[in-house]
């Protein structure tokens, strides 16, 4: 773990320091190492107030970074932060993304195609049914699935995603040695096995019940979709929707039986503006989710040539005819369409009809929350 990590890791466990007044730090001096070291005086005309000042000062004083790296090594964890190219892209993209995450496990390049399961810890066998199914359809076609690792629907989407030999991330609402809840202890070994368990919680957080709502704008973030399965009026799934739209992901929710009280979170969602989720295939239509395997090849086995690259530097949303991209481009006409070829099966370019190509973009939420 390098020199300069330490310090990012000292920061998250100051009181009072998110990524606001990080950001102001790093603006004032330059690097985090230089911000750790600083006098108050220094600190106060950096632009924190007095009581952020006195914190920051309390636990530098009796923090010793040596043993904080120490324990985190031991335990095999890996800490990212903004800098860092290996910090998860569409994370990094969010209002006010975490400054660190402790990963435990690995966090690859694919899993930027992921997709949340949420729900209620009461899930009924409907609920528990569905998830399972979602989930499951999600990781067999090369979908990440990302959720809490709480006790009910959260869970069951773990499980099913790791039966179905997929992908999952779950994201805790404590530190990475407090496993929450403790009966999930071996399902986290699981996933690390085939994805990561990760939180911005340092070391030694407790899991309390403030740390979750955080926690879900992290679920949200790191997704393109969130499916919310069951929910009751003011569950933490339906707080992870919010943020998700505030993000601009898709948000689908399973319709239910308008008695039960699991369903009344979902079927709101759905009066607001939600997709209601009648096959987990329309997460797939929806977000072009179903070619993800094959993309994810063809970014392994074919990557991108300098025609690729100058065709992608051509492309914009607005509509260009293949006659216009070759005489921009300046080569054979053979190598344009070969090349439009190759970027449609990765994702990067899409036809729109008379042979006319826009550079693929991911698609906005466009309602909001009651």
């Amino acid at each position: 773990m390098g020199d300069k990590i330490r310090y990012w890791i000292g920061f998250n466990r100051v009181s009072g320091i998110g990524p606001t007044r990080l950001r102001t730090l790093l603006d004032a001096f330059g690097n985090l190492e230089t911000a750790w070291h600083a006098s108050m005086e220094d600190l106060l005309a950096a632009g924190l107030g007095p009581k952020t000042v006195q914190t920051f000062v309390e636990t530098r004083e009796r923090l010793d970074l040596d043993q904080e790296i120490a324990r985190i090594a031991a335990l095999g964890i890996h800490v990212t932060t903004w800098q860092d190219e290996d910090y998860p892209v569409r994370l990094k993209d969010i209002h006010s993304p975490p400054p660190v995450l402790y990963v435990w496990g690995e966090i690859k390049p694919q899993d930027r195609w992921a997709a949340a399961v949420v729900g209620t810890r009461r899930a009924t066998a409907y609920g528990k049914a569905t998830a399972r199914e979602v989930a499951g359809t999600l990781a067999a076609s090369g979908v990440t699935v990302i959720s809490g690792l709480a006790r009910g629907i959260d869970s069951i989407a773990h499980q099913a995603a790791l039966e179905a030999g997929g992908r999952t991330l779950a994201v805790l609402g404590s530190g990475l040695d407090l496993i929450y809840p403790p009966e999930h202890r071996k399902l986290a070994e699981s996933i690390v096995e085939n994805g990561a368990i990760l939180s911005d919680y340092p070391l030694g957080t407790r899991p309390e019940p403030r740390n979750f709502p955080p926690r879900n704008r992290i679920i949200s973030g790191l997704s393109l979709a969130v499916v919310v399965v069951e929910a009751g009026i003011g569950s933490g799934a339906l707080i992870t929707a919010d943020f998700a739209v505030e993000q601009g992901r898709e948000v689908f929710a399973v319709p239910g039986d308008i008695h039960r009280r699991a369903s009344q979170g979902t079927n709101r969602l759905i009066r607001s503006g939600a997709h209601p989720l009648v096959s987990p295939e329309d997460v797939l239509e929806a977000l072009n989710l179903d070619v993800v395997a094959r993309q994810e090849v063809a970014d392994k086995e074919l990557p991108e040539d300098d025609t690729e690259r100058r065709v992608l530097e051509v492309l914009s949303s607005d509509p260009i005819h293949v006659d216009e991209l070759q005489a921009l481009c300046e080569l054979p006409i053979s190598q344009i369409t070969a090349s439009l070829a190759m970027l449609e099966l990765k994702g990067r370019a899409r036809q729109v009809g008379g042979m006319n190509y826009i550079r693929a973009r991911e698609r906005r939420a466009e309602y909001r929350v009651e």
